[in-house]
């Protein structure tokens, strides 16, 4: 995707590719992408900051006496779809969501991000880059074309074709995303059968969070075009492996990186010991943002790799948090418990604030644990100060209510309206008679 285009630049993209439709494109709190699509002739309207919608159908946004909001597309934004019909395609902006006064809305997930982000400026950073690695699972979709629960494959990690049947599928996406501007960097099947992973280059937070909505977008779009679903939920099958999305993380300033110091213990600074002690501090509570949904829990279990346990180390796989090996530019932090089904930008937003304040107030990590936490016992963990992640969507919102910086760095609007919506979701899953409690229980009592 391109950056620092002018409107002029724009026309002409939009002239040599026989665009006919625009889409002004956002993200609701849940993170499910929202559109309205406006005709070539509504461009000027658009690009002037006048075009409106009614924000009270949004989840999270405002109360229907309160409807009235603007888009504001975001120039740099502007891609076109490659995959749309020749006869007229179709391209997007994304964009920032705005009060009739003008002001911007504190609802809006890219904003409040952007908020935590000058945050970060007024103690001398001035980028916070992140890589994600966002995994997904291919399933056939059935007469109906619905979803259904076959596998279009039995691959396992980094297996090739013909095991791994998604792989023409996955190499249609790479291709299309390369064609709007990623830089994809791998792509391969990962762990479980049907589940597969491709990593794009990292990039300041909000171009990224811009990209891996783009991301989810054409994995979908060109799975159903092979007659498949691509889902991000992250345990979509019991016995298997869930779908990550780990966050590499790093602080830069004056365009080094600001985690990385030659003379350091293991090559870290100062600066990336105490990111990672605030890291550390908030887990418990930044889960409900980072793994939002009742389905999130069932893959913080041991036995699967995701993990569970708040520890870190530069050796193992099994804490929270690893220091990948790479030095240099590319020193980084890997928050490995973050799902896909995380809104990208709020997940952004708690963990870059919760690093912060272990900068802000010069925290000291604990010492890291260098074996393998899913062999210890409880007493051995609490032996090494290692606490366990939220066990249910339920006692992750309990800790984010204990939280001042999490909560604040979501900011009240959405703070208030995501508790609200978790809450009734965790009443609804808890009141559901399931499936295994009829199995289980209807002929033995």
């Amino acid at each position: 995707m391109s950056s620092d285009l002018t409107k002029d630049q724009i026309m002409k993209i939009i002239e040599e590719e026989n665009v006919r439709f625009i889409r002004l494109q956002f993200t609701d709190m849940l993170g499910t992408i929202k559109n309205v699509e406006i005709p070539l002739s509504q461009l000027d309207k658009a690009l002037d900051n006048l075009m409106m919608f009614d924000g009270s159908s949004i989840e999270g946004f405002v109360r229907i006496e309160e409807s009235d909001m603007y888009l504001v597309p975001d120039l740099d934004t502007f891609v076109v779809f490659p995959w749309t019909s020749e006869k007229g395609k179709v391209a997007r902006f994304i964009c920032d969501i705005y009060n009739p006064d003008g002001t911007p809305f504190e609802g809006c997930p890219r904003y409040n991000l952007k908020r935590n982000l000058k945050k970060m400026e007024e103690l001398g950073f001035d980028a916070f880059n992140i890589g994600t690695e966002p995994e997904f699972f291919l399933f056939k979709l059935d007469e109906k074309g619905e979803p259904s629960m076959e596998l279009n494959d039995r691959g396992g990690y980094f297996d090739l074709a013909p095991t791994d049947l998604g792989e023409n599928c996955r190499r249609d996406i790479v291709l299309e995303l390369e064609e709007m501007g990623f830089e994809i960097e791998a792509s391969h099947h990962e762990v479980a059968p049907g589940q597969h992973e491709i990593d794009f280059k990292y990039s300041d937070a909000i171009k990224h969070c811009d990209d891996i909505q783009t991301f989810k977008l054409v994995v979908k779009t060109i799975a159903r075009k092979h007659n498949l679903h691509a889902t991000f939920m992250p345990k979509p099958l019991f016995g298997v492996n869930g779908s990550g999305m780990h966050v590499n993380m790093s602080l830069f300033k004056d365009g080094k990186n600001s985690f990385f110091d030659t003379n350091g213990d293991m090559e870290l600074s100062d600066t990336a010991y105490q990111f990672t002690a605030g890291i550390i501090k908030h887990a418990t509570s930044f889960t409900a943002v980072t793994n939002p949904t009742v389905n999130s829990y069932k893959r913080l279990v041991p036995g699967y790799e995701a993990p569970c346990y708040v520890a870190w180390s530069g050796t193992n796989r099994s804490p929270l948090i690893r220091i990948p090996s790479s030095r240099g530019m590319s020193t980084r932090i890997e928050v490995r418990s973050v799902d896909p089904a995380a809104n990208p930008y709020m997940a952004m937003a708690v963990l870059l604030a919760s690093g912060l304040e272990g900068v802000r107030n010069n925290l000291t990590p604990p010492t890291s644990v260098d074996r393998n936490i899913y062999m210890m016992d409880k007493k051995e963990r609490e032996e090494n100060g290692i606490k366990d992640l939220p066990a249910t969507l339920m006692d992750a919102l309990e800790e984010l209510q204990q939280d001042e910086v999490v909560s604040e760095a979501m900011g009240a609007h959405l703070y208030e309206h995501f508790l609200e919506a978790k809450e009734i979701e965790w009443d609804m899953f808890r009141t559901t008679v399931h499936p295994w409690e009829r199995e289980q229980y209807l002929s033995t009592y």
